[in-house]
């Protein structure tokens, strides 16, 4: 009992907030990660996770069975799962994934902005080993594991400031990494004109009767509202350089 007490105090407890120059720092890092090809080729992998593991946890949410998540190397992904073919459930579930990342780095900000740190790591765990049970395929489960391998070094190995640095990293690239799926959904779309490619925007273009442009619209809309909203509880207090 007294290691679990030990270890919950740890992860309720708070922490320093870091220099401004640590926020400004990975917000940089996380931003050319998220611009450059051969960086987001592999970091966009863990964009994949968050917005497939929403389809998953809405799904059940939703009062729907989850058969099971499968994650592809082109940073590509599905999710099963069965219930009804029609209703809000089925909606709700096709409309999570683009803007999950997005709000997941909301989260994560809102917890940072509380000096809760190793909070938003180890429930970064808790989500990610939910994931891994969903996972259905040996490429998704080795993406899943070695994300959480190293979420799990760093929260529990890393010193205090190479955790709250590395935080930060996590929270800014969701954020920023949120949108770029979304933007390469509409420069598609706009190449492609009416031809329907069956993403999630085209299933609830069917699902509702709403254009599929609308949807990507208000996707667009929802991360671009989060990444301010994240931004501004991220953002370092600078209240001191008023003068008067």
């Amino acid at each position: 009992m007294n290691v679990l007490a030990r270890l919950w105090e740890r992860i309720a407890g708070s922490q320093p907030l870091p220099p401004a120059w640590v926020v400004g720092l990975t917000a940089l890092a996380a931003l050319i990660v998220v611009l450059n090809t051969g960086c987001w080729r592999l970091a966009g992998k863990v964009i994949t996770i968050a917005h497939e593991g929403g389809h998953a946890l809405v799904s059940l949410l939703s009062g729907r069975r989850l058969d099971g998540i499968r994650l592809h190397a082109d940073s590509s992904g599905v999710t099963y799962s069965r219930g009804k073919r029609t209703g809000p459930g089925l909606v709700l579930t096709a409309a999570a994934g683009y803007v999950m990342p997005s709000l997941l780095g909301v989260g994560a900000a809102a917890l940072l902005a509380a000096r809760h740190e190793t909070a938003m790591l180890w429930l970064g765990l808790v989500l990610l080993a939910a994931t891994f049970l969903a996972v259905r395929n040996v490429f998704g489960a080795l993406a899943v594991l070695v994300t959480a391998g190293a979420v799990f070094v760093v929260s529990d190995y890393a010193p205090a400031a190479a955790q709250a640095g590395f935080a930060y990293l996590a929270a800014w690239f969701l954020l920023f990494g949120g949108l770029r799926p979304v933007l390469e959904l509409a420069r598609s779309r706009h190449r492609r004109r009416s031809v329907t490619s069956g993403s999630d925007a085209d299933q609830l273009a069917q699902l509702t009767g709403v254009a599929a442009g609308v949807w990507v619209t208000l996707f667009a809309l929802v991360v671009l509202v989060a990444l301010a909203l994240g931004a501004t509880l991220l953002a370092p207090d600078v209240s001191w350089l008023k003068i008067g």
